[in-house]
């Protein structure tokens, strides 16, 4: 069931937050240009700063990216020394090749100034606590 980098190092809390997600990311809180190739199998795809800006909230600590060939950054956390990231499944057989280096430490900021990127993140943590609260997603 958990197959997101770090999932070795991390404890029941992290491995809980990510089972709670798994029920909130859905297709309106995916990028906008990755939305078409959002499923069910695959429903970390296009959510990695919006669910690191939300475990940060969460769990403090705080988020690094990694850069990417088409641009911009892959998102993941460091919350008491520990490295994870949740969203990586995404990439497949491919992550094992993401440079988990602590170097391009990333800015909510920067991130949210993309009004769609803001309104995703909002909605996701609007999903996460109607799931919290609730036990499931309010539709």
């Amino acid at each position: 069931m958990y197959d997101f980098y770090g999932k070795e190092s991390v404890g029941d809390n992290v491995r809980g937050l990510y089972s709670d997600l798994l029920n909130c990311w859905c297709r309106e809180t995916c990028a906008a240009g990755m939305r078409d190739d959002w499923s069910e199998e695959n429903p970390t795809l296009g959510q990695c700063s919006i669910t690191s800006f939300l475990v940060q909230d969460i769990m403090g600590g705080r988020v690094f990216g990694i850069p990417l060939p088409s641009g911009g950054f892959h998102c993941y956390n460091v919350v008491g020394g520990v490295r994870f990231d949740l969203t990586s499944e995404q990439f497949g057989k491919k992550a094992a090749e993401l440079d988990y280096t602590d170097r391009y430490e990333q800015s909510r900021e920067v991130h949210f100034a993309d009004a769609d990127k803001k309104r995703r993140y909002e909605l996701l943590k609007q999903l996460y606590a109607e799931y919290r609260k609730n036990g499931k997603r309010d539709e």
